[in-house]
């Protein structure tokens, strides 16, 4: 899934979460009314979608400062694969 979330086995609720995240990490200021309506449509309530949210954006923050500060990643941690 880390890899290839769009060839993973997840539910219609897991799927929804996964675009979201995206979204959230790729297109923050592109998020619309309608991306929290379809969370809520999936069942999620409005606390959920702001844990989602705040876990969303705690991975970013921290993954960022990480990046910025040439933190390697732990040894057990797979290289990412190239980009095509």
């Amino acid at each position: 899934m880390k890899h290839n979330w769009r060839g993973a086995k997840l539910t219609p609720r897991q799927r929804a979460l996964v675009k979201f995240a995206v979204r959230v990490t790729r297109l923050p200021a592109a998020l619309r009314r309608q991306d929290i309506e379809t969370l809520r449509k999936h069942g999620l309530t409005d606390r959920d979608i702001l844990d989602a949210v705040e876990v969303i954006a705690y991975f970013n923050y921290i993954n960022r400062v990480a990046d910025a500060l040439g933190i390697d990643p732990e040894p057990e941690t797979p290289k990412p694969r190239a980009r095509r």
